[in-house]
């Protein structure tokens, strides 16, 4: 019997979370999502999936974040005709969540086409659209927590509560086999312990091969309770505020903005925060919120009563009523998506604040490297949005309390259970140091450096049997759709050439005179000239 595992995604990087079982019985994805982060990373989204779709008999979707779920509809487009398994919050989010995707391609590229036009360039065509996403929902099934059920014939799975979002899920799987069942556990993304909304994650059971998250698994957070969380939020808005601007923060549209709004409603509730306004630039904020409300009972806080309002909370539905907010010079708070401001009503509000000096960009979430948000937080004096150069003049502020992910320490604490009889743990969804960072924590709680793996993109593990215990076995390298150094890169290209026409320009406009700048422009001439051969 052959039974085999294979990465496609989540591998060096943090996103883009995709991984095939292949078994005697039928194929499985747990996970269908997108790349996020550089450019170079991005344009697998475009490309063919590694495998065929119409092979794969099931889907398991651990949560509804888009780097999880968002090629879903192009797996549906491609020949998918399964059904897609995952909990019924999950479901309830992903009917807001894909179709928006599908209208956000669907503007970038329109966008983009215009852009080409004028340059006598190709038309480019978006992944799927908002009616290819809402198509494929019909191929979406829900389940409970904890309930064992059969996504093909010969493998059982169960979801259990990871306790990162709404809904979220790790993956217990059984695979029929002699002379036993291979068990297997993927992680998904888990939340922290005391996270705000959401229960702590259930303890796994006993697994022969693990898929670990690592996203975090170099960090070790400062513990705060909810008081001390709030409090923390409470003074960066005060000083924002008082330092005259708007702040602009940028959020996800699931839990973190949910998040945000209910430790601003506790604030203003016990008059720890001025009654200023805040505006919900999201519409789909607004509608995952609803969702919130309707599964409320799975929340931490599920007190009679809106959860989410405090009085003065204002959602922005029309792009009027978003750019009205662009009009207010003070006072405000706008939380817009996307929470790593590579897409959204987000992008315009930095356009219009980054400049100035009395605004604030709070961040209070994770930045995968190369987008928008990343360069910004790291300090660039300068960034382009929508092709415009934009000076950083803002105070660039960050609060790490919110974050939905577990470090180090919670990652080693929940696998724990996993350790005495795992054969492989194979760490995904991380960078290259917090991979490490988890590999040192797992081995000092007792699992040998042997039995951690950390897969390249596309590659393929057998599983087999040896000392009695079933494991994973790295397969001979298959060519990657992407090199390891660039599907794990910080910065592509694409970062770096948008940088020198940032320090062109600076340099340029530092320059003594006109015949220093020609310099400047002649040996930028000559190195492009010495590239190209002297053509």
């Amino acid at each position: 019997m052959t039974v085999s595992l294979h990465i496609h995604g989540a591998a060096g990087t943090v996103t883009g979370s995709c991984f095939r079982l292949v078994t005697p019985h039928g194929e499985l994805l747990v996970d269908c999502g997108m790349f996020q982060g550089p450019k170079s990373l991005r344009t697998l989204n475009y490309r063919p999936f590694p495998f065929e779709a119409t092979g794969i008999g099931a889907v398991l979707l651990t949560h509804a974040h888009i780097d999880h779920t968002g090629l879903f509809p192009k797996l549906a487009l491609a020949g998918f005709r399964g059904r897609a398994w995952t909990t019924a919050a999950t479901h309830d989010l992903l009917r807001w969540l894909l179709p928006d995707a599908g209208a956000i391609q669907e503007n970038d590229v329109e966008r983009l086409n215009r852009r080409n036009a004028r340059r006598a360039e190709a038309e480019v065509t978006a992944i799927y659209t908002k009616a290819d996403a809402e198509a494929s929902l019909d191929l979406l099934h829900s389940t409970a927590y904890d309930r064992w059920f059969k996504p093909i014939p010969g493998v059982r799975a169960r979801l259990r509560n990871a306790g990162h979002i709404l809904g979220s899920a790790f993956i217990e799987l059984e695979v029929d086999a002699d002379p036993a069942p291979i068990r297997l556990v993927f992680s998904g993304d888990l939340g922290p312990r005391e996270k705000a909304l959401q229960p702590d994650p259930t303890p796994p059971a006993p697994a022969d091969i693990a898929l670990i998250e690592s996203t975090y698994g170099d960090t070790v957070r400062e513990r705060l309770t909810e008081a001390e969380r709030r409090a923390v939020l409470g003074r960066e808005l005060a000083d924002g505020l008082k330092a005259g601007g708007n702040i602009i923060v940028p959020v996800f549209a699931v839990e973190r903005t949910q998040e945000i709004l209910d430790d601003i409603a506790a604030l203003k509730r016990a008059g720890e925060l001025a009654s200023v306004p805040v505006f919900l630039d999201s519409p789909l904020a607004g509608r995952t919120t609803e969702v919130f409300l309707r599964h409320r009972a799975a929340l931490e806080r599920s007190e009679d009563g809106h959860p989410f309002s405090a009085g003065d909370f204002r959602l922005t539905e029309t792009i009027e009523q978003s750019k009205a907010i662009g009009r207010l010079h003070g006072g405000a708070v706008v939380l817009a998506g996307s929470g790593m401001c590579d897409a959204g009503r987000v992008k315009h509000h930095l356009k219009d604040h980054l400049w100035r000096h009395d605004s604030t960009i709070l961040f209070v979430g994770y930045q995968a490297p190369g987008t928008l948000g990343a360069l910004v937080r790291s300090g660039l004096k300068q960034v382009r949005i929508h092709g415009e150069e934009v000076r950083v003049k803002a105070r660039i502020r960050t609060i790490d309390s919110y974050s939905g992910h577990a470090d180090r320490d919670e990652l080693v604490s929940w696998a724990r259970p996993l350790l005495a009889g795992l054969a492989t743990a194979i760490l995904v969804h991380g960078e290259s140091d917090s991979i490490a960072g988890l590999a040192e924590g797992l081995s000092a709680a007792g699992l040998p450096r042997e039995r951690v793996a950390v897969p390249s993109l596309d590659q393929g593990f057998d599983l087999v049997q040896r000392d009695g215990r079933w494991t994973a076995v790295a397969m001979a390298a298959a060519v990657p759709r992407l090199p390891p150094e660039e599907a794990g890169a910080r910065r592509d290209w694409h970062n770096d050439y948008a940088q020198i026409l940032l320090d062109l320009r600076g340099a340029l406009q530092m320059a003594p005179d006109d015949r220093s700048r020609r310099r400047l422009l002649q040996e930028m001439r000559r190195v492009i000239g010495a590239v190209n051969g002297g053509r």
